[in-house]
């Protein structure tokens, strides 16, 4: 059974930092694509970030670009979202996911894509 847990959330001020991790179990994730969703009260949830545990190839949104990233550390099977200049419109509950292997056909924007989430966590920009 996959269990992915977020943690990292929190307040913090525009222009702020945080580092959300995803620490994931269950399985030997080397085939896996790891993704980050957020959803925001009364939107949908959108695409943020992912990647492929093997090889480490990275997607991102158009609007984290240059402030997000992503990686993977291998030894500890976490997944992190380093967040830097964050705005207030990045305040959501952010989720992680994890798409099993082969990644053929994966489309790591596509939440639908995924068939493991995990259960968020806060971040909130104040301005």
């Amino acid at each position: 059974q996959v269990q992915l847990v977020e943690s990292g959330g929190g307040l913090v001020q525009a222009g702020g930092s945080l580092r959300l991790s995803c620490a994931a179990s269950g399985r030997t994730f080397s085939s896996y694509a790891m993704g980050w969703f957020r959803q925001a009260p009364g939107k949908e949830r959108e695409f943020v970030a992912a990647i492929r545990w093997s090889g480490g190839t990275t997607y991102y949104a158009a609007f984290v670009k240059g402030r997000f990233t992503i990686s993977r550390d291998n030894a500890k099977n976490t997944v992190n979202l380093q967040m830097n200049s964050l705005k207030p419109e990045d305040t959501a509950v952010y989720y992680c996911a994890a798409k099993p292997g082969p990644l053929t056909y994966y489309r790591p924007s596509n939440d639908r894509t995924y068939d493991y989430w995990g259960q968020g966590t806060q971040v909130t920009v104040s301005s």
